[in-house]
């Protein structure tokens, strides 16, 4: 992100309060979103499967690739070369045979999206955990 903006103090979101008359040091994005500068990527949203989870169309999404995704993480992945950004599912289910098997899965943030089970012969590849959203109001 090119140059660096300044911080106007802060603001309370609550019941209002005197208005500050300081400037704090100028702030860097780069340096608020970004721990793994070297592991780091932006990617602009489109569509709305992850709307549930305040990502929307034209969002900018903060990914590191270096991070291990989890259960429960946003992710951005391929299945079978198809990129999306879901919510990643992992853990244990125990099958008809009483055996308990690893499973994956993709999980969208919008009802109308039905989630992405990976099953075996599909590859899923994964390219990154979201850290940040940034969108415009």
């Amino acid at each position: 992100m090119a140059g660096k903006s300044q911080i106007a103090g802060s603001v309370v979101a609550g019941f209002p309060s005197p208005a500050e008359q300081y400037l704090e040091p100028p702030l860097d994005l780069n340096e608020l979103l970004v721990r793994r500068p070297a592991a780091t990527y932006f990617v602009k949203v489109e569509g709305d499967s992850m709307t549930g989870a305040g990502i929307n169309q034209g969002d900018l999404l903060v990914v590191d690739r270096s991070l291990t995704p989890a259960d429960g993480d946003i992710v951005i992945a391929a299945v079978d070369g198809e990129f999306t950004v879901k919510r990643y599912r992992t853990g244990f289910k125990t099958g008809a045979d009483g055996r308990k098997r690893r499973f994956a899965a993709l999980e969208p943030a919008n009802p109308a999206y039905p989630t992405i089970t990976v099953q075996r012969g599909r590859e899923l590849l994964m390219f990154g955990k979201v850290t940040a959203v940034i969108h415009r109001l």
